[in-house]
C-alpha cells in the first residue's frame, strides 16, 4: 500500500478558517483513501489544539519526519500562501519524491504503481 502525504495550509486569521482548513486536508485524505491508498493528514493528527504549546519549529520538523517515511505528496488547493507547505515541497524535491496537485494525477500514478510493483 502506497502511504500518501496530504499538505495543505493550517494556519488562518481565525479559528474557523482554520477547522476548513483541516476539513479541506481532511477531504483530500479520504479521496486518497478511496484510491486505495493510505492518507497521512498532519492537520487531524494535531489540528491546531497545541498551538503555542512547543514552537511551532517541533511541529515543523515532526511533519516534515512525516512526509519523509510517505511514497507521494498531494497538495490541498489554496496550499499557496502556506510557509509550512513551502518547506513540504522544498523536502519533497529534495527526496525525489512524486508530488501532484490533484486527485486525478495521483490516481494516474497509482495506477501505473499497481502495474510495474503487480
Amino acid at each position: 500500500m502506497k502511504i500518501i502525504y496530504v499538505a495543505g495550509a493550517l494556519f488562518a486569521e481565525n479559528d474557523w478558517a482554520i477547522r476548513c482548513n483541516i476539513h479541506r486536508a481532511a477531504e483530500v485524505g479520504m479521496e486518497v483513501a478511496k484510491l486505495g491508498a493510505y492518507p497521512v493528514i498532519p492537520h487531524t493528527n494535531t489540528g491546531s489544539m497545541f498551538t503555542g504549546t512547543i514552537t511551532l519549529a517541533f511541529w515543523y520538523e515532526g511533519t516534515l519526519e512525516l512526509l519523509r517515511r510517505c511514497d507521494a505528496m498531494i497538495l490541498v488547493p489554496g496550499y499557496e500562501g502556506s510557509k509550512g507547505v513551502q518547506g513540504e515541497i522544498a523536502e519533497s524535491r529534495r527526496l525525489n519524491m512524486p508530488l501532484f496537485t490533484g486527485i486525478g494525477l495521483l490516481k494516474t500514478w497509482l495506477a501505473e504503481r499497481t502495474k510495474t510493483d503487480g
